[in-house]
């Protein structure tokens, strides 16, 4: 087979339908819409999820609770996941992140205290929970709240 004698298998490529072009083309006058109704308008659709004028079901549906459009969401990091460092490192989001410790960072990190810290480390977060503040303390390292 040779460049030239590439060409579409047999189907697979139809010309499209000119529509509204006199009545002999077969698509002419009412260009394949039918007579009248709706669907035969200039943008006679439906909106997605109407059902006819029932009360469509996302409006059937109870609503629960309250949904907080200001919510911050943190990763979550523990104190043993730092044991990974050497001594004296100073543990920042940025650092984090280059560790492949936190993917995505969200509205920022927090740190909590499942496990142990055996490293001296100058950890930088955005939160932390007392617990974890004094096991990074303990271990004779500093923990600072951004």
């Amino acid at each position: 087979m040779k460049l030239h004698e590439l060409k579409p298998n047999d189907g697979a490529r139809s010309s499209r339908k000119r529509l509204g072009r006199g009545t002999s083309s077969g698509q002419g006058k009412t260009a394949g819409k039918g007579t009248k109704g709706q669907l035969a308008r200039q943008g006679g659709k439906t909106r997605l999820g109407f059902e006819g004028g029932q009360m469509p079901l996302f409006r059937r549906m109870p609503k629960r609770g309250f949904k907080n459009i200001n919510r911050k969401v943190f990763a979550v990091i523990n104190v043993q996941d730092l044991n990974r460092f050497d001594d004296g490192t100073e543990v920042t989001p940025t650092v984090l992140v280059e560790s492949g410790l936190v993917k995505n960072e969200k509205d920022g990190i927090k740190l909590l205290a499942n496990g142990k810290l055996d490293k001296k480390l100058t950890v930088k977060v955005n939160k932390a929970s007392e617990a974890a503040k004094s096991a990074v303390e303990a271990a004779g390292g500093s923990l600072e709240v951004m």
